[in-house]
C-alpha cells in the first residue's frame, strides 16, 4: 500500500510528544509536509513546537482538517 502525500495533504502524527513522533514530525516539515496537528492522548489544547496537539484523531480531524 502506498501513501500518497502531495501539496493538499494536512497531516496529523500520533504521539508527536514523545522521541520518535517529535523526530517524524520535524523531519517532515522539513521535508515541506505541512504538519497541522499532533495527536497525544492526555496532552489536548497544548502545543509541541508550534504545532497544536488533540486528544484524539476525531478531534484533529474535526478542528484542523487533517486528511
Amino acid at each position: 500500500m502506498a501513501i500518497l502525500v502531495d501539496k493538499n495533504t494536512r497531516l496529523g502524527v500520533q504521539g508527536i510528544t514523545g522521541k520518535e513522533g517529535s523526530f517524524h514530525a520535524q523531519q517532515c516539515k522539513a521535508y515541506g509536509t505541512k504538519v497541522v496537528a499532533g495527536i497525544t492522548p492526555g496532552k489536548g489544547g497544548t502545543f509541541h513546537d508550534g504545532i497544536p496537539v488533540f486528544n484524539t484523531v476525531e478531534e484533529a480531524v474535526e478542528k484542523e482538517g487533517i486528511n
